[in-house]
């Protein structure tokens, strides 16, 4: 039987089924990001913007195209995170441009909205990519374009069949557009999570889905820039316990063997030999068990055991104090208006600490791992009361997301400082200067940020070849832009080949930012390290607190 229309109740179904299936594979899209960081979360990311828009959609009760197409646009342009959520958001405000005044869908429609969600995609990246969920976007325009003008069919059915496999094709070729695609044998992780909306929303077009029902604690939104506690009930194995054993004779299994037995009774393991010493993190209920199978390889030193459910507690009494000092704040008598204020995402309170100090108003917790959304960043900027307001993303993944939430910001001028990194956040605040122009202290923010050469450590969250490199789960790793330039078990000799690698003959001052993974005597160790080997270079160490990043270096 031909379809030759649908209406706003079909394209509802279809919205919420693309949205559910998406939801459901998202931690499948994660695991596509192509370098074993842990802080791959494209899925995470697209899946909470889509659900931003579901909720919307959800709520409406016998929608009209024009309602349907509002809050699809609407709800995933505010709800947007990283890049490819705001693509994601950019394809749907494209398409749903195509249905105002309508009341039904044809294949017509359907390839105008196509063709303009991917021209509306497009012209949202500065420097679009091919490779990436653009390219699949492009493809389904371009068939999409063909169809109507051959007159090929005016199916409905046939129409999104044609043009999802042309799309499909496209994914597949990815890896071969970009190499480091093909060297990790992936496809594109946000073309992926664009045809896992499109495959559901199909189902549904076709009877094949009839659940409708989504998910939205998905689109949870940071609140006051925080993410919100986690529960306990959340927590199961309750003690975060690491240490460290100094083998009294040679084992060659240990580490598979401490992997295997500590991952029946917690989890979050991590073993790491080297040599003699063998580095110990897991999240287990008896912390007991795990040194005492520790002790029959050697002796232990630097033990550390923190209660998470006690951690928790402690976060809540936190975050509760700190929605009291809001609501005070905010019973207070509005402040005069500023000429210029500040807006920057960084997770850490250490690093929180350093941008308060150096006049930033309103610091949105978040970055690697935890991408806030277009509204998080609206609301930071609502909260400073100033006619300027320069936002430093302070991410790659985040910038698209401030450019959008400038655009959507109607009463302060906005400039969004394109910082792609912590430490390029710092150069740029420290080069503002009060008294100039606001746009010439955006180019001058944006000029000093680039003169800064920075690099991370981290660890692997999965083995891989990589960069000629050979990379086991728990390693170590040294980042420059996203280039994993050292690797290995240690983690003081894996950063300083990191510094090496930015050092050059004009390099002064080596800035040092310890987060989770490293205490304050292995950063300063490392700053020993480097100022031996560089009588001309000084070494500033200093906590940042930041999770998932041992380190962020800046050389300069």
């Amino acid at each position: 039987m031909s379809i030759n229309t649908i209406d706003a109740n079909m394209l509802q179904k279809m919205f919420l089924a693309g949205a559910k299936g998406l939801e459901a594979k998202k931690e499948y899209i994660n695991e596509l990001n192509v370098f074993p960081v842990p802080d791959g979360d494209t899925g995470t990311n697209m899946t909470m913007t889509i659900m931003a828009a579901a909720k919307e959609v959800a709520n409406l009760d016998n929608p009209s195209l024009d309602q349907l197409g509002k809050a699809i646009s609407s709800g995933s342009l505010r709800g947007a995170r990283g890049n490819s959520g705001v693509i994601l958001s950019q394809i749907f405000r494209g398409f749903v441009k195509e249905l105002k005044g309508l009341t039904q869908i044809d294949v017509t429609v359907l390839g105008n909205g196509v063709q303009r969600a991917a021209e509306t995609a497009y012209k949202a990246v500065m420097k679009p990519k091919e490779g990436t969920i653009l390219t699949v976007a492009k493809a389904g325009s371009d068939k999409a374009m063909d169809i109507l003008i051959n007159g090929d069919t005016t199916d409905v059915v046939e129409f999104c069949d044609a043009v999802a496999a042309e799309m499909e094709e496209a994914l597949l070729r990815t890896p071969e557009l970009l190499p480091v695609l093909k060297q990790a044998g992936v496809v594109d992780s946000g073309g992926e999570g664009l045809m896992t909306f499109i495959r559901g929303a199909i189902d549904a077009l076709k009877g094949k889905a009839t659940d409708f029902t989504v998910n939205t604690s998905s689109a949870t939104k940071v609140v006051k820039g925080s993410v919100g506690a986690q529960e306990e009930e959340d927590i199961r194995f309750g003690y975060c316990t690491e240490f460290i054993i100094m083998l009294e004779r040679n084992h060659d299994k240990v580490e598979k063997q401490l992997k295997e037995y500590l991952q029946k009774i917690g989890d979050c393991v991590v073993v790491v030999a080297d040599d003699d010493i063998v580095k110990v993190h897991v999240h287990t209920n008896d912390p007991g068990l795990a040194i005492q199978k520790a002790l029959t390889y050697g002796s232990l030193t630097s033990m550390k055991i923190d209660n998470m459910r006690e951690e928790h507690h402690e976060k809540v009494i936190r975050e509760a104090e700190k929605a009291g000092a809001v609501q005070a704040a905010e019973a207070k008598p509005e402040q005069p208006r500023k000429e210029v204020g500040f807006v920057v995402v960084a997770a850490g309170d250490g690093l929180s600490d350093i941008f308060k100090d150096l006049g930033v108003d309103y610091v949105i917790e978040g970055g690697q791992t935890m991408n806030p959304s277009t509204d998080d960043v609206m609301s930071a900027i609502e909260q400073v009361n100033a006619d300027v307001v320069y936002v430093l993303p302070n991410n790659g993944n985040i910038i698209l997301a401030a450019n959008q939430a400038k655009d959507l910001t109607e009463d302060k001028e906005v400039f969004v400082i394109p910082s792609k990194n912590i430490p390029q956040g710092i150069a740029a605040m420290i080069s503002y200067m009060s008294g100039r122009p606001a746009e010439e202290n955006a180019e001058t923010m944006t000029e000093e940020m680039q003169a800064i050469k920075s690099g991370q450590v981290t660890y692997a969250v999965r083995d891989t070849n990589m960069d000629g490199k050979d990379i086991k789960q728990g390693d170590f790793m040294g980042l420059t832009d996203k280039t994993i330039v050292s690797v290995g078990t240690n983690l003081t000799d894996t950063a300083k080949e990191l510094v090496e690698s930015l050092l050059d003959e004009d390099s002064e001052l080596v800035s040092v930012y310890y987060g989770e993974g490293a205490t304050e005597e292995e950063a300063q160790a490392l700053a020993d390290v480097i100022e031996q080997a560089h009588d001309e270079v000084e070494v500033e160490v200093q906590y940042g607190g930041q999770p998932v990043y041992a380190y962020f270096i800046s050389v300069e």
